[in-house]
Protein backbone atom coordinates (compact mmCIF):
# COMPACT_ATOMS: atom_id res chain seq x y z
CA UNK A 1 0.00 0.00 0.00
CA UNK A 2 2.62 2.35 0.77
CA UNK A 3 4.54 1.96 -2.57
CA UNK A 4 1.25 2.45 -4.34
CA UNK A 5 0.91 5.84 -2.49
CA UNK A 6 4.80 6.85 -2.48
CA UNK A 7 4.60 6.19 -6.79
CA UNK A 8 1.46 7.78 -7.38
CA UNK A 9 1.94 10.92 -5.47
CA UNK A 10 5.99 11.10 -7.51
CA UNK A 11 3.75 10.76 -10.80
CA UNK A 12 1.59 13.87 -9.58
CA UNK A 13 4.58 15.99 -8.72
CA UNK A 14 6.07 15.54 -11.84
CA UNK A 15 2.96 16.18 -13.58
CA UNK A 16 2.84 19.52 -11.85
CA UNK A 17 6.53 20.37 -12.08
CA UNK A 18 6.11 19.91 -15.77
CA UNK A 19 3.86 22.30 -16.06
CA UNK A 20 5.48 25.82 -17.68
CA UNK A 21 2.76 28.23 -16.83
CA UNK A 22 1.73 29.76 -13.84
CA UNK A 23 -1.44 31.93 -14.71
CA UNK A 24 -4.23 30.31 -16.86
CA UNK A 25 -7.53 30.96 -18.58
CA UNK A 26 -10.07 29.63 -17.81
CA UNK A 27 -13.30 27.97 -20.40
CA UNK A 28 -15.92 26.03 -18.88
CA UNK A 29 -18.72 23.82 -20.87
CA UNK A 30 -22.05 23.42 -18.39
CA UNK A 31 -24.84 21.17 -19.99
CA UNK A 32 -28.41 22.34 -19.80
CA UNK A 33 -30.45 19.06 -20.72
CA UNK A 34 -28.45 17.19 -23.27
CA UNK A 35 -24.88 17.66 -22.97
CA UNK A 36 -22.05 19.84 -23.41
CA UNK A 37 -21.37 21.94 -26.76
CA UNK A 38 -18.43 20.82 -28.68
CA UNK A 39 -15.31 22.37 -28.11
CA UNK A 40 -14.12 22.81 -31.90
CA UNK A 41 -14.76 26.54 -32.33
CA UNK A 42 -12.74 27.62 -29.55
CA UNK A 43 -9.84 24.86 -29.90
CA UNK A 44 -10.09 25.92 -34.32
CA UNK A 45 -9.34 29.44 -32.84
CA UNK A 46 -6.29 28.21 -30.84
CA UNK A 47 -5.13 26.28 -33.20
CA UNK A 48 -5.46 29.91 -35.85
CA UNK A 49 -4.12 31.54 -33.33
CA UNK A 50 -0.88 30.10 -32.52
CA UNK A 51 -0.18 29.23 -36.39
CA UNK A 52 -0.94 33.29 -36.94
CA UNK A 53 1.76 34.00 -34.30
CA UNK A 54 4.18 30.74 -34.55
CA UNK A 55 3.96 30.05 -31.44
CA UNK A 56 4.57 26.37 -30.93
CA UNK A 57 2.32 25.17 -28.59
CA UNK A 58 0.01 26.74 -25.99
CA UNK A 59 -0.44 24.56 -22.80
CA UNK A 60 -3.84 23.19 -22.52
CA UNK A 61 -5.31 21.18 -19.93
CA UNK A 62 -8.62 19.75 -19.74
CA UNK A 63 -10.72 18.85 -16.44
CA UNK A 64 -13.16 16.51 -16.44
CA UNK A 65 -15.90 14.80 -14.74
CA UNK A 66 -17.04 18.45 -13.13
CA UNK A 67 -20.98 17.03 -13.70
CA UNK A 68 -23.58 14.12 -14.67
CA UNK A 69 -24.03 15.34 -18.21
CA UNK A 70 -20.09 15.74 -18.92
CA UNK A 71 -19.59 19.32 -17.59
CA UNK A 72 -15.91 20.06 -18.04
CA UNK A 73 -13.16 22.86 -18.35
CA UNK A 74 -10.03 23.62 -20.59
CA UNK A 75 -7.53 25.96 -19.65
CA UNK A 76 -5.19 27.85 -21.23
CA UNK A 77 -1.38 28.65 -20.08
CA UNK A 78 -0.48 32.16 -21.04
CA UNK A 79 2.69 32.90 -19.22
CA UNK A 80 4.64 32.34 -22.87
CA UNK A 81 2.52 35.06 -24.83
CA UNK A 82 3.54 38.80 -24.82
CA UNK A 83 1.09 41.16 -23.90
CA UNK A 84 -0.39 41.91 -26.84
CA UNK A 85 -0.51 38.50 -27.72
CA UNK A 86 -2.45 37.58 -24.42
CA UNK A 87 -4.65 40.40 -25.07
CA UNK A 88 -4.95 39.15 -28.44
CA UNK A 89 -6.18 35.29 -27.27
CA UNK A 90 -8.65 36.60 -24.74
CA UNK A 91 -10.13 38.83 -27.38
CA UNK A 92 -10.28 35.85 -29.32
CA UNK A 93 -11.70 33.81 -27.30
CA UNK A 94 -14.54 35.54 -26.29
CA UNK A 95 -15.37 36.26 -29.84
CA UNK A 96 -15.30 32.34 -30.17
CA UNK A 97 -17.09 31.73 -27.12
CA UNK A 98 -19.62 34.44 -27.91
CA UNK A 99 -19.95 33.03 -31.39
CA UNK A 100 -20.73 29.83 -30.31
CA UNK A 101 -23.34 31.04 -27.52
CA UNK A 102 -25.22 32.84 -29.91
CA UNK A 103 -25.89 30.13 -32.41
CA UNK A 104 -26.78 27.05 -29.69
CA UNK A 105 -30.93 25.93 -29.15
CA UNK A 106 -31.76 27.51 -26.24
CA UNK A 107 -33.80 24.69 -24.62
CA UNK A 108 -31.25 21.51 -25.35
CA UNK A 109 -27.28 22.87 -26.58
CA UNK A 110 -25.57 23.76 -23.10
CA UNK A 111 -23.41 26.91 -22.25
CA UNK A 112 -19.69 28.01 -22.70
CA UNK A 113 -18.30 30.11 -20.63
CA UNK A 114 -15.72 32.10 -20.46
CA UNK A 115 -14.94 35.44 -17.94
CA UNK A 116 -11.11 37.26 -19.16
CA UNK A 117 -10.66 39.12 -15.59
CA UNK A 118 -10.65 35.17 -13.87
CA UNK A 119 -7.13 33.45 -14.18
CA UNK A 120 -6.21 30.24 -12.44
CA UNK A 121 -2.93 30.21 -10.79
CA UNK A 122 -0.86 26.88 -10.97
CA UNK A 123 -1.57 26.56 -7.36
CA UNK A 124 -5.27 25.38 -7.73
CA UNK A 125 -4.24 22.54 -9.97
CA UNK A 126 -3.15 20.65 -6.75
CA UNK A 127 -6.27 20.66 -5.60
CA UNK A 128 -8.50 19.78 -8.93
CA UNK A 129 -9.08 16.08 -10.06
CA UNK A 130 -9.14 14.86 -13.33
CA UNK A 131 -7.10 17.33 -15.05
CA UNK A 132 -5.35 15.88 -18.28
CA UNK A 133 -3.47 17.43 -20.80
CA UNK A 134 -5.16 18.24 -23.58
CA UNK A 135 -4.50 16.34 -26.89
CA UNK A 136 -4.56 18.70 -30.35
Amino acid sequence: MKKIFITTALFSSLFFLAQKSENYLQVGYASVCCGTPSDKPVMDYIKGFQQKNKIRSLEVYKQSGLGREGEYNLYIGTDGLSKTQKTQLVSGLKSAVSSQNSTRKKQSDGMVNFDAAETVKKADFSKARNITLYKK
